[in-house]
């Protein structure tokens, strides 16, 4: 069900979601603190913005506003059961977590891959591994913009579809570059649950509730890479280095049938879209002539899909060239990601060559990452919301996405400590539980900035969090595809210690002062943001059309009207 009015029908008109500045881009530019939720973003604007969408709203007579069906409607993925939601957060979490399964699960095997085709160079060697993350740097570009196009889950399965079949290929692959080639399409189409995935769980969680979802959906693209390995070396022990690839898209496969059933359209725009498109076919041919039906995202210039499909295509370039938030916290996403890519692709050789293990068992030190990985995973997951909800409380009840930055903090500084011990471990070659638990550290402090990060996006950037979680993606997996190029180079020339001790030094230069700086200067970085959300109200039904809302008083001699398909 949704309701719709006519677009000048005296005080009490929902104006909302309208908007009068010059370059609209998709439906809903001006961003409310959840895009599923009819907030009055006229309170976002400045007298002048008012007064020209007042004008605007004004000499629209002829157009029906399509919107929720009072703040109970079904079609709202925010009203959803929490069995539906978590159904929802379950399958874009196993989509987010295939895929870096088969970022790194072939690292095992490179040794084989590297005698099959013979190749000798440590760089390309590396790069058999992570050119399937190059693939995540390029494709939530597209892809992200895409799903506030055409639904987050229609290109979610398009997606891994794209992915499995190029992963299948892997397995068949005849030469170096067929397989270098065949690993960058897939990690293209693996690439759209980095970007997507947030959205969702913004589409469907109100804010006090998205802390623990998002640190299951933050957890799957490190605990994938982590597992891969461990996987790929008993494979490729037992078997062939084909199988790593043929096993993953079997798996890939369930996944993807469980998308089909369990995942449906989560993008408030999009579906309202829909409704009204239902609403044009059921009108009379003469009441469509005269009356445009439109959803409350959306002016008139938005209907113009060259400047929706421009517009979406450019924003995370918009977002990452002008958007402080997303350049600091990319800066930094990508430094961690790039250790994180780093570690998965060294540890196999730190047991290989100082503690003389085969593929099988050097493989189980990835336990460790593992380990560090859920278990700071499972406990930020329980406080994280309560953080939120303490300080929200202590902010008479208004939430700020500012809140999501606490536990950042403790994981900058258990990083670097991290790479300290496990590299003076390996360098020393103690005995291998102490490189284990410099491991688990690592991993431990990684998830910690990414659930904080990944959070604080998704909260700042609602409406448009699958554009500007692709902004961040792009630069974090552009490291994830470097670090591991130059990371043998380095340790031969500085040993692990000295190598781990200038990454721990960054670290801490990098990660320390990002989220203080942002806990202090947040909120007025995003006062002038285009896209973040100017404020975060506390938690509210969506509110349908009708009197509920009241905008500027005008005279008018139109009389309202209101309906529901």
């Amino acid at each position: 069900m949704a309701s719709y009015s006519s677009g000048s029908t005296g005080p009490h008109e929902n104006r909302s979601s309208l908007r009068s500045d010059s370059a609209p881009t998709l439906p809903g530019e001006v961003v409310p603190e959840d895009v599923n939720d009819v907030e009055v973003v006229m309170g976002f604007k400045n007298k002048g913005e008012k007064e020209r969408e007042s004008r605007e709203v004004d000499s629209n007579d002829d157009v029906l506003w399509v919107n929720w069906d009072g703040p109970s409607d079904p079609l709202n993925p925010k009203n959803w059961s929490y069995k539906k939601k978590w159904a929802a957060t379950i399958v874009v979490s196993s989509f987010t977590f295939i895929s870096p399964v088969s970022s790194s699960m072939v690292a095992p095997a490179t040794e084989q891959v590297a005698q099959k085709f013979g190749i000798t160079s440590t760089v390309l060697i590396a790069m058999t591994t992570s050119v399937f993350v190059l693939g995540y740097a390029v494709g939530p570009l597209f892809l992200g913009p895409l799903s506030e196009i055409y639904g987050r889950s229609r290109v979610l399965q398009w997606s891994n579809l794209f992915y499995l079949i190029w992963n299948i290929a892997c397995g068949f692959a005849q030469s170096k570059n067929q397989l270098i080639i065949f690993r960058l399409l897939a990690g293209l189409g693996g690439s759209a649950p980095l970007s997507i995935g947030g959205g969702v769980l913004g589409d469907i969680w109100h804010a006090e509730e998205r802390g623990r979802a998002i640190a299951i959906y933050s957890l799957a693209p490190l605990l994938g890479p982590v597992i891969g390995p461990v996987c790929g070396g008993w494979i490729a022990e037992r078997s062939t280095w084909r199988w790593v690839f043929w096993s993953t898209s079997i798996v890939d496969v369930l996944v993807q049938l469980s998308g089909l059933f369990f995942l449906r359209e989560t993008f408030a725009p999009f579906i309202l879209e829909q409704k009204a498109k239902a609403i044009r076919q059921e009108m009379e041919q003469g009441a469509r002539a005269h009356r445009e039906v439109r959803t409350i995202f959306e002016s008139a210039e938005s209907r113009s899909w060259q400047r929706i499909f421009a517009k979406a295509l450019t924003r995370p370039f918009q977002l990452f060239a002008f958007e402080t938030i997303v350049q600091i916290l990319g800066v930094y996403m990508a430094f961690v990601y790039g250790i994180f890519y780093l570690f998965l692709t060294t540890i196999p050789v730190i047991f290989r060559n100082n503690y003389h293990e085969g593929p099988g068992i050097g493989g189980l030190h990835y336990i460790a990452l593992g380990l560090g990985l859920s278990g700071a995973s499972q406990l930020n997951a329980r406080f994280m919301d309560r953080i939120y909800v303490h300080f929200k409380k202590r902010n008479n009840g208004v939430g700020e996405p500012e809140f999501r930055l606490p536990t950042t903090i403790p994981g900058s500084l258990i990083l670097p400590f991290g790479l300290l011990l496990s590299g003076w471990a390996a360098e020393k070659q103690l005995h291998w539980v102490a490189v284990d638990i410099g491991t688990a550290c690592v991993g431990g402090g990684m998830i910690l900035v990414f659930q904080g990060i990944q959070t604080y996006v998704v909260d700042t950037f609602t409406l448009h969090a699958a554009s500007a979680l692709a902004a961040v993606s792009m630069l974090r997996s552009l490291a994830g595809f470097g670090f591991p190029l130059f990371a043998p180079a380095m340790y031969a020339k500085l040993g692990y210690g000295k190598g781990n001790t200038i990454l721990a030094a960054l670290a801490i230069v990098l990660g320390c002062p990002a989220p203080l700086l942002l806990w202090k200067y947040g909120k007025r970085i995003r006062m002038s943001s285009r896209y973040a959300s100017k404020q975060t109200h506390p938690r509210s039904p969506p509110i349908s059309a009708g009197p509920t809302l009241e905008a500027p008083q005008h005279d008018h001699n139109h009389n309202e009207k209101k309906s529901a398909v």
